[in-house]
């Protein structure tokens, strides 16, 4: 990852779900911009793997965001560590895939409680210094799920449209106090999780590469492209969007 963005040099940046997939390539980027790079995940031996592979200046804390009300805490020991926080990077996600019927209510609420709950009180919070400081950046990820009607997968979808509509709400709320929100809506990704889903089914890796003009996977440094832009100041008159990066998938036929 070739530096870019120099207006992003020693920016504290925090990432959730940072020591893998999306995340892991959006602290890659951030980091090799020279921010200050904190990753935020439950497993804390694969966010100590994920802090010696990424190297410079990149620390991690192991906490689990379905604590909501010790997301104060987090935020606290996040600017003890680096200081105030001036990117927000709300990555960490779960997915359940299953039949709509069968779908309990706790199953529900578990992903609402994490893709949306989490992500909005984690976003209050920081957002609390970034309204005193009147300068901050929101980045929400989103999904393709949010695009269009894929079965199986209800409680993502519901839980990834709220994220949309946040990202509008908030970013009309607090322009006012210097603080863009944005989405990123990633399309099929060539990542772990996805390859692992593919390989388990051939059929949809055609259906999806099919529907993608474009007629290949993206990689999670496109992602993380986005995400620099967005955080950077070329992005300084942008704000309440939410940015496909699908190959076109979201409008393929």
């Amino acid at each position: 990852m070739t530096e870019l963005y120099k207006d992003l040099k020693d920016k504290n940046v925090l990432v959730t779900g940072g020591a893998s997939g999306l995340g892991y390539a959006m602290a890659e980027a951030f980091a090799a911009n020279h921010a200050n790079v904190v990753i935020v995940g439950r497993n804390s031996d694969k966010l100590k793997l994920a802090k010696k592979q990424l190297g410079g200046k990149v620390r991690c804390l192991a906490f689990d965001l379905n604590e909501i009300d010790r997301l104060p805490e987090l935020v606290g020991a996040i600017k003890d560590l680096a200081g105030e926080i001036d990117v927000l990077v709300n990555n960490a996600g779960i997915n359940l895939k299953k039949d709509a019927l069968l779908v309990s209510n706790q199953e529900y609420h578990e992903v609402i409680r994490t893709n949306q709950t989490a992500v909005f009180a984690l976003t209050r919070e920081a957002a609390k210094s970034m309204v005193a400081r009147g300068v901050g950046n929101i980045i929400m990820i989103s999904s393709m799920a949010s695009q269009y009607g894929i079965p199986k997968v209800i409680s993502y979808t519901a839980s990834k449209s709220a994220v949309e509509g946040m990202t509008r709400a908030l970013a009309v709320e607090w322009a006012p106090y210097g603080i863009r929100v944005n989405c990123i809506a990633p399309g099929f990704i060539a990542t772990a999780m996805s390859s692992k889903a593919f390989d388990d089914d051939s059929e949809r890796k055609k259906r999806a590469l099919a529907r993608t003009p474009m007629g290949k996977l993206g990689e999670p440094c496109d992602v993380a492209n986005a995400a620099l832009f967005l955080a950077s100041t070329q992005a300084k008159y942008i704000t309440g969007i939410v940015l496909p990066v699908d190959g076109g998938n979201s409008i393929g036929f």
